[in-house]
């Protein structure tokens, strides 16, 4: 993605963080051609060098999965945005703009079909979004439904080879100009502007 210096984030704890916080994302890659994408979870493997593998499962119907084996991949995990009015800056020759944060991660597919390792996919993405529950519920591993369940799914893994964060939050805008911006995000009836609002409190004034 296109990516000015000063909206670059490059710290990989940050960016892993970052896909762990924001998990639900978009798998891109070529179909016969042409693009094609799928939204889905993904569990991040932080351990694996240089930058994380991806790990994830794709319905077997889901025809992207035939022609992932072996070829790049990118997924793309979106964070807080918010619109950004130029009345705020309450300046002249200014134009509306957007502030966001997102990481892009790219490198090649390597398919799961064996069923205990495909089990083993199913199980930590139970355990990781079934934790947050008051009542967590579990997988029953035993008898035939989990194994027609797996017959039905195709797993992967993404070994990344590049990893990209941006975060565009006004850093190339006067100091007094965020500040107003900070304040204007805080007053929406928005839970995104309050994210953004409080990204931007954060990297407030680091980036000067």
């Amino acid at each position: 993605m296109y990516v000015p210096p000063h909206f670059a984030e490059s710290h990989l704890p940050t960016l892993h963080d970052f896909i762990e916080r924001h998990s639900f994302g978009l798998l891109v890659s070529q179909l016969a051609g042409l693009p094609f994408a799928t939204h889905l979870p993904f569990l991040l493997d932080r351990t694996r060098e240089p930058y994380g593998t991806l790990v994830g499962h794709v319905a077997r119907a889901n025809p992207q999965w035939q022609e992932l084996a072996d070829r790049p991949a990118l997924a793309v995990f979106s964070g807080p945005h918010a619109y950004i009015s130029p009345a705020w800056y309450e300046a002249t020759n200014v134009v509306p703009t957007w502030n966001y944060t997102a990481v892009h991660a790219t490198g090649r597919v390597e398919l799961v079909e064996e069923h205990s390792a495909l089990l083993e996919i199913v199980q930590r993405s139970v355990t990781l979004y079934e934790s947050a529950m008051p009542n967590p519920w579990a997988l029953d591993t035993t008898g035939r439904f989990v194994e027609r369940l797996l017959d039905q799914i195709v797993g992967f893994r993404i070994e990344i080879d590049m990893i990209e964060g941006k975060w565009k939050m006004s850093q190339n805008h006067p100091v007094e100009r965020r500040e107003k911006v900070i304040r204007a995000l805080s007053t929406q009836n928005n839970a995104e502007a309050h994210a953004v609002a409080e990204i931007m409190r954060q990297r407030f004034p680091a980036n000067d």
